[in-house]
């Protein structure tokens, strides 16, 4: 598949959802594109969510931050990097490798101090994985059965 028909692909995926959850969406892939440059994004449109990947090759263990669209808000989680110094508390879930940010507030949660710092400290920790330059969009899965990307 070519990079043009990939996004072209993941921006069909996004257009899906509610207005306001699909600019979110584009705003907060704008900014982790700047985070994470030369990252190479796996989506997957699976059965609750589209997931965006932003890892350092094509495989899922390659991942170290994802976005995840729901239809009612976005969530950034946190792969690999996992304890993180977190004075807010921020990071919600039970997991020992996975954690997320519900983004409330979209980019604006996403550009909050403490949020960004927990960012760096990921980046830091995973020893600033990201190439630099133009990332690739890879499409992974779609799932043939799905939960409506819309609120009902």
């Amino acid at each position: 598949m070519s990079a043009t028909s990939a996004k072209a692909q993941l921006d069909g995926f996004i257009a899906r959802y509610d207005p306001v959850i699909a600019q979110q969406t584009k705003s907060v892939l704008a900014m982790m594109r700047k985070l994470c440059p030369g990252a190479h994004e796996l989506v997957y449109d699976n059965y609750n969510a589209l997931a965006i990947g932003f890892a350092t090759g094509a495989r899922v263990r390659d991942v170290w931050f994802s976005i995840a669209i729901y239809p009612r808000w976005v969530s950034l989680f946190f792969f690999g990097t996992l304890p993180l110094k977190d004075p807010t508390g921020r990071l919600k879930g039970a997991g020992k490798t996975t954690k997320h940010i519900v983004l409330a507030d979209g980019t604006a949660t996403l550009a909050a101090p403490d949020v960004k710092a927990l960012i760096a400290l990921a980046l830091k920790k995973a020893g600033h994985p990201f190439p630099g330059g133009r990332g690739i969009i890879l499409i992974k899965s779609v799932s043939a059965r799905q939960r409506p990307r819309r609120p009902a």
